[in-house]
């Protein structure tokens, strides 16, 4: 797998882990060891949350569970293309409340974000594609998988090994390389909005 930072530049000076994330489409259709899928749920474990609450639930299928074809129908039509290679496919969920007195938590979503990125960074450190999603059926994987009300369906994020890029269809051939981002001058601004 292309490594991110063989391909970006950072204007300031931080971490190859940071470039080195991206996220590929391209999947070997190998599986992954319920083991090596742990040490990146533990990694998302380790997010830091408002008041410790820990907001994050994930609801996974590996590929050859009888789960598989449940959550691999969630995706749109586009992502199950690629996303058919994955060794597992999760789902981020987040508790809108706090556990310690019920009210209503703000940054459930930020916190989940956090977990999110860990399990990334630890997913790419190990060698594997971690690749977020927002296309599929936010409604459908609600009710299909019984997720209760106080909790927001946030994204689905395919894992598995790298595949070969040339198995991708052509389209999706042209895009399979590291991205770049704007920079961090049009994103961060000291003082009030001035964008």
């Amino acid at each position: 797998m292309v490594k991110g930072s063989e391909k970006r530049q950072a204007d300031h000076p931080i971490d190859s882990l940071f470039l080195d994330r991206w996220s590929p489409r391209a999947l070997s259709g190998e599986s992954i060891a319920q083991e090596d899928l742990m040490v990146l749920f533990e990694a998302a474990r380790w997010a830091p949350s408002s008041y410790n609450n820990q907001p994050w639930r994930i609801l996974f299928a590996r590929r050859e569970s009888e789960h598989w074809p449940l959550f691999l129908s969630l995706l749109v039509e586009s992502n199950q293309v690629w996303a058919s290679k994955a060794a597992a496919l999760l789902l981020f969920i987040s508790k809108t409340t706090f556990d310690h007195n019920g009210k209503p938590a703000r940054t459930h979503s930020f916190d989940t974000g956090a977990a999110w990125e860990n399990l990334a960074l630890q997913g790419t450190q190990r060698g594997y594609v971690v690749h977020g999603m927002q296309g599929f059926d936010y409604e459908r994987a609600r009710t299909a998988l019984e997720i209760p009300d106080e909790y927001q369906v946030e994204a689905m994020v395919a894992v598995g090994m790298p595949g070969d890029p040339e198995m991708l269809p052509e389209k999706l051939q042209a895009i399979e390389a590291p991205n770049d981002r704007r920079p961090v001058k049009k994103t961060v601004c000291e003082g009030p909005f001035r964008f």
